[in-house]
């Protein structure tokens, strides 16, 4: 028999996750005037969202991206097979390279697939000045407006468009859109305005679509997508039903959770006061109590970080870890709950369990590294619509 865990990958929760993000822009582009001055007396572009599947889509599956977000207009992802992968499973709507090409020879396969490209560097101009391209390739010209990662410079900007612009005279080039990326959306109110402005400023009057709003612009400046170009969100870690702010959870903003991880009760052991449990003997029993051994440990992409006092649920009933979480293995205390036995399911996190984004900030980490550790020896199921899973 296969070991007792799995992952439950929800392809409804998926798409709920976009369905919301879809009508808080909805919502913004209904607000009153008044809170949009840039665009009060403009014609209001469209505003578009490309579904982030990067990292195997956030460690669900790219396959499993496709599907849940398949009401996306665009998918956006980092590597080049993952578009090729794309286009056979039959997506046949726009797809984005985040970071653009790495080297001369992938533009072949980006134009095959017709994929856009983000041009983030002069040595991505180069390459596209000494290639010779059947078709005219869609970009995104990225701004570095304070993230100081991957994008020119406002003093570089002009050149770089330039660049571009005779590129587009040569029939290399299509489309030229304009990207910026925040480092603050998620930190203190109005922390993006400074970058805003940056952008604002160095792009001007130029035209063509741009694309602002990760997650968390999305969802605390959703005005942000409103403006007189066509606008290209890219929400990633909210899709996936977790919240991109400190000390919150995705449910705060109606998401569910898309991915759940269970193992089942190996065995049930009964300890006295003052005895350990586990590795380091890092829990003492402070009462007689019965400790649970769950099948998962941090070779399935458990944290090893994770303390006691993180929560799990048995039988629907909220309990905590007790002790080091070993390899393939960790416990739990199953005082609160009774009647545990083995071969009872423990919901590690995901739906009716504890929130991912709870367990992340207990293990002191964030979600985006659980969903993405999770390791391939886990089995996976998928649930599918009108499906309902024993959780």
């Amino acid at each position: 028999m296969p070991r007792p865990i799995r992952a439950v990958i929800s392809l409804p929760a998926m798409s709920h996750n976009l369905s919301l993000i879809r009508q808080y822009l909805d919502n913004a582009r209904q607000a009153p005037a008044s809170t949009q001055p840039d665009t009060a007396t403009a014609r209001l572009g469209a505003t578009y969202i490309w579904a982030v599947i990067k990292a195997n889509a956030y460690g669900h599956g790219l396959e499993n991206g496709i599907r849940g977000f398949a009401q996306a207009d665009g998918l956006a992802m980092l590597d080049l097979q993952e578009t090729v992968r794309c286009r056979q499973a039959g997506w046949d709507k726009p797809l984005l390279m985040l970071e653009g090409f790495f080297e001369e020879r992938d533009l072949p396969v980006l134009q095959q697939n017709k994929v856009m490209s983000t041009i983030h560097h002069p040595e991505q101009i180069r390459m596209l000045q000494s290639a010779t391209l059947a078709t005219p390739l869609d970009v995104f010209l990225k701004i570095n407006t304070g993230m100081n990662r991957l994008g020119f410079a406002p003093q570089q900007f002009a050149q770089a468009h330039q660049d571009l612009l005779t590129l587009q005279q040569q029939g290399k080039i299509g489309r030229i859109g304009f990207m910026t990326h925040f480092a603050d959306a998620d930190g203190a109110q109005g922390a993006v305005d400074a970058p805003v402005q940056v952008f604002r400023e160095t792009v001007g009057n130029i035209q063509g679509p741009i694309s602002l709003c990760n997650s968390a612009a999305v969802l605390r400046y959703p005005q942000l997508a409103v403006s007189e170009a066509d606008n290209w969100v890219r929400p990633g870690i909210c899709l996936y039903g977790s919240s991109p702010f400190a000390n919150t959870t995705g449910d705060e903003f109606g998401l569910r959770q898309t991915m759940t991880l269970q193992a089942r009760l190996l065995s049930v052991q009964h300890i006295k006061e003052g005895q350990s449990v586990g590795y380091g003997s890092t829990f003492t029993a402070t009462r007689d109590m019965r400790i649970g051994v769950v099948a998962c440990g941090y070779a399935d992409g458990y944290p090893r970080s994770a303390p006691s006092g993180t929560p799990a649920w048995v039988n629907g009933v909220q309990t905590q870890l007790a002790g080091r979480v070993s390899m393939d293995m960790l416990t739990i205390d199953l005082d609160p709950v009774p009647d545990a036995v083995a071969g009872d399911w423990v919901t590690l996190w995901g739906e009716r369990g504890p929130h991912i984004d709870e367990v992340a900030a207990s293990a002191g980490t964030i979600a985006y590294e659980l969903l993405c550790a999770l390791a391939m020896r886990v089995p996976v199921h998928i649930e599918q619509p009108g499906e309902s899973i024993e959780k």
